[in-house]
């Protein structure tokens, strides 16, 4: 590393490392920023603790790395619309992000990666497992890499933000719309390339995945069912204990998530910024 200050630990086989020496309220030089792209690249989530950051200082790091996503269902703050307040207050019953998925996926041009700020967060509960869906993919026979390699899958919010799915549901302290009957779908190839690092990853999610392009979802269910079931198996995943000042960052193009909600009773209050990506190939 360039940076002689910065030290980096993983946290886990699969993925995940922790990054020490860099306080994310500042401007990082160019050097600096080089050293955490890469970090990010290699390890697929990274985590910072006590951190200290406005709205507009989360933004910024986000737009390092591209330009900033406004939700198309869930109210940012009212001066920062590209700042997502995810907030579970102690009467609240379901969270927001419970259930493994991959961010924006129901998008033309998914996610690149989410920022997350822990504000408040839980006594106990509230962790965050992430797995890598390289990895995911790397385990798999290569007659099923074979069969998956050209295949494409479509991805739709229909079902998670309707009405009766989790992500839609009323919360005390967050504004969110219900998806209607006009939901737009897109076609993902289910085995996706990184643009950056060349590698290939799963790319379905129990969330928006919907069905194989041309298929009917009857006759997409025992397979989309397998990978979805693969893709989460704990030997791909590591789990993150959050503190107050915990940034996590993660990168949606290889990366599927998903916030536990086993502190009933208690407060969490986060902050998420979503960096726009590309077209999936």
């Amino acid at each position: 590393m360039s940076g002689t200050s910065i030290e980096i630990k993983r946290v886990a086989g699969a993925l995940g490392a922790e990054i020490t020496g860099i306080d994310l309220s500042e401007n990082l030089s160019n050097e600096v920023f080089s050293d955490v792209h890469q970090a990010f690249l290699d390890h697929q989530v990274i985590f910072f603790r006590d951190q200290k950051v406005t709205p507009e200082q989360q933004k910024a790091f986000g737009r390092r790395f591209g330009s900033l996503n406004v939700h198309p269902y869930v109210k940012g703050m009212d001066d920062h619309p590209e700042v997502m307040e995810i907030i579970k207050e102690p009467e609240d019953k379901i969270n927001f992000g419970g259930g493994w998925h991959s961010d924006m996926s129901f998008q033309e041009k998914p996610a690149l990666g989410s920022v997350l700020y822990g504000l408040e967060v839980p006594e106990f509960g509230g962790d965050t497992l992430f797995a890598s869906q390289y990895t995911a993919y790397d385990a798999l026979s290569d007659a099923m890499k074979d069969l998956l390699d050209g295949l494409y899958a479509v991805h739709t919010a229909e079902r998670e933000y309707s009405a009766q799915g989790n992500s839609a549901q009323k919360r005390e302290s967050m504004a969110i719309e219900q998806a209607g009957n006009d939901v737009p779908a897109y076609e993902h190839p289910v085995v996706r390339t990184h643009p950056e690092t060349g590698r290939k990853a799963l790319y379905v999610n129990g969330a928006f995945t919907m069905r194989f392009k041309g298929m009917s979802k009857r006759e997409s269910r025992p397979l989309l069912d397998f990978l979805v079931d693969h893709c989460a198996q704990e030997q791909f995943t590591c789990r993150f204990r959050w503190q107050n000042g915990s940034i996590a960052f993660w990168d949606n193009r290889c990366v599927q998530h998903f916030a536990l909600n086993d502190y009933h009773g208690q407060r969490r209050h986060m902050r998420r910024v979503t960096i726009n990506g590309d077209k999936p190939h």
